[in-house]
Parts: C-alpha cells; structure tokens; sequence
C-alpha cells in the first residue's frame, strides 16, 4: 500500500510540473477535452457515422493539445523564467477550439445553442477563423 501512495505522489508530482499544476484553466480544459470526445462519439453513433479511425484519430489528436500544453509550459519555465504566458494562451486557444467543436456537435444534433456562450467561445479564441482545422 506504502509502495501505490508513493507511486501515486510522484505521478501527481510529475503532473504537476510538466503541465504547471492543476488550476482552473487546466481543469476546464480536461473537462472541454472528454465533452468533446464523448459529444463527438454521440453525434456519430446518432448519426450512424461512427468510423474507429476517425475516433482513434480524434483521441490522438487529444493528446497532441496536452502535449502542446506541455511543450508551451516548459517553455514559460525554462525559457521564460517562470511566467505562465505561453502556457495561458495555449490552453485558453485549445478551450475555445474544444468549445467551438462541442457546439458544432450538438448543433448537428439539432440542439438549440446559447448565443452567449458562442460569444464568450469567440472572445476567447480572439478570431473567428481557425487555420489549423
């Protein structure tokens, strides 16, 4: 048991620096990230679209956002000196991103949207087109 406790502290110790803690940001990403994943495994189930490489696809890319949550982290500690800018933009880019691709989910779905909350996803993207989709 003593062996699971330490093990279990250094994996939250590891989380924590490589991914600069977890705050409020952090955790509305992770919670934006399974939404998604689970809005999109809906729609296409509803649908009858499910494909496994689109899904195995959609996890992979998952892990890239947290791996360039992890690589913007670093360099604000190690490059920075400790400020947390990179990490900030990059994690608030990838909410808005998750957000936008929640939306589009349901809305296929037939699901009215709130205009507030598609607002406030625009404000914190900063723009209304996306290059990397």
């Amino acid at each position: 048991m003593e062996k699971l406790k330490l093990f279990y502290a250094g994996l939250c110790g590891l989380f924590s620096y490589i991914f600069g803690g977890m705050d409020t940001l952090m955790s509305i990403l992770l919670i934006f990230i399974v939404i998604d994943f689970i809005s999109g495994f809906i729609k296409a189930w509803a649908k009858k679209e499910f494909n496994s490489s689109v899904f195995y696809v959609g996890g992979v890319k998952k892990i890239g956002i947290l791996l360039i949550v992890v690589v913007a982290t670093q360099l604000d500690l190690l490059v920075l000196g400790g400020t947390v800018i990179l990490r900030t933009a990059a994690i608030s880019y990838y909410i808005a991103n998750e957000g936008f691709s929640i939306i589009e989910n349901w809305g296929q779905l037939g699901l009215p949207l709130p205009k507030s909350i598609k607002n406030a996803l625009i404000k914190l993207k900063g723009d209304d087109n996306d290059d990397n989709k």
